[in-house]
């Protein structure tokens, strides 16, 4: 593997996406089935790609929607939608083609309540919560985000009512509706204006922020950190999780600061990765120099990737962490720690 010159340094302005010009490129652009390149294709639970590819487009959004909202008909997923969106330039308009094609399928759909962005670990928190105890109506989620690629690349995640990601026999469905859907020019695909659909009776606003950080100290003993008295580090790389830091702090009583606070479509605060390019990688020595750069300021720091479900850790003896290592000592805690 080459390492670039620039791995590791600032970005420079010259390789900072145009957003004007790529969410143009989202609404203007038609994708050709024809040419696999440009079919909706879903990896990990999900759709990435960029406009100016033609690989992530209004059309692709419109027709991955349908087929989830077929999907959901043909499973009998009855209750809401919760619907999130990360800090990608394409995540807006992502969010606003979903929200047309769900409002007129007549799908009750959750949106973020007072913070623009969802973080992933919060949709999936919300549907497990409104699917405990039931064994019908069940709710299902979709994420708007492609995780930690680069600026120009948007993603478009499906999460079933396991509130976890959807299985590869479930996106193939999916990804085999919605690329029929593009091969008949959207035939059948349901949409009203997005003006009405914010204002449709099956949109609703629920409180992922609170509901959120309000339920942590279920699973993580927050008292044993407050009381360790640690000082903590994180940078949320201009992610999701932007706004659910502070809370954590100031609920939980913890010594922890915000580095970065930055919310910018062109992520030109970050360090490049290896390759040249902006990616909010929290795993990657390069992508992580200004946290990295900061080890001996905290007992420990951390960062999450835009949507929030994957981590970097830091520490003053090692620096950045394998994320395998991390886990590893997780692991050990749990099993050592909880009987049941």
């Amino acid at each position: 593997m080459k390492i670039d010159t620039a791995a590791g340094k600032p970005a420079d302005p010259s390789i900072l996406v145009n957003v004007p010009k790529l969410v143009t490129a989202y609404y203007a652009l038609r994708p050709d089935p024809s040419d696999p390149r440009q079919r909706v294709v879903f990896g990990t639970s999900g759709h990435r790609g960029s406009a100016f590819d033609c690989a992530f487009n209004e059309w692709h959004i419109l027709a991955i929607t349908q087929a989830i909202c077929d999907y959901r008909k043909l499973q009998k997923i009855e209750g809401p939608v919760f619907l999130g969106m990360d800090t990608h330039a394409l995540s807006e308009p992502a969010f606003a083609s979903a929200l047309e094609v769900l409002a007129a399928n007549n799908v009750e759909v959750m949106l973020s309540e007072g913070t623009a962005y969802t973080p992933t670990p919060a949709v999936s928190h919300a549907i497990l919560r409104y699917n405990h105890g039931r064994n019908s109506g069940l709710a299902d989620g979709i994420v708007i985000t492609p995780s930690h690629n680069p600026p120009d690349d948007g993603g478009f995640k499906y999460d079933p009512p396991h509130g976890g990601p959807a299985d590869s026999h479930v996106t193939k469905w999916i990804e085999s509706k919605a690329n029929d859907f593009l091969r008949t020019g959207l035939e059948g695909v349901k949409r009203m204006l997005f003006a009405r659909a914010l204002e449709a009776s099956t949109t609703h606003r629920y409180d992922y922020l609170h509901t959120y950080v309000g339920d942590l100290d279920s699973v993580i003993d927050m008292a044993a950190i407050r009381d360790s008295k640690i000082t903590l580090g994180v940078d949320p790389l201009g992610g999701a999780g932007i706004h659910y830091w502070p809370l954590i702090a100031e609920r939980y009583g913890l010594d922890l600061s915000i580095v970065n606070e930055a919310i910018d479509p062109t992520f030109r605060f970050m360090t490049v990765d290896w390759d040249g390019k902006i990616r909010m990688d929290p795993s990657s020595p390069y992508a992580m120099q200004r946290l990295i750069g900061l080890k001996d300021k905290f007992d420990i720091a951390f960062a999450s990737d835009t949507d929030h479900d994957r981590h970097g850790i830091v520490t003053r003896g090692s620096g950045l962490l394998p994320p395998n290592h991390y886990l590893s000592v997780c692991i050990h805690y749990l099993f050592s720690n909880r009987s049941d």
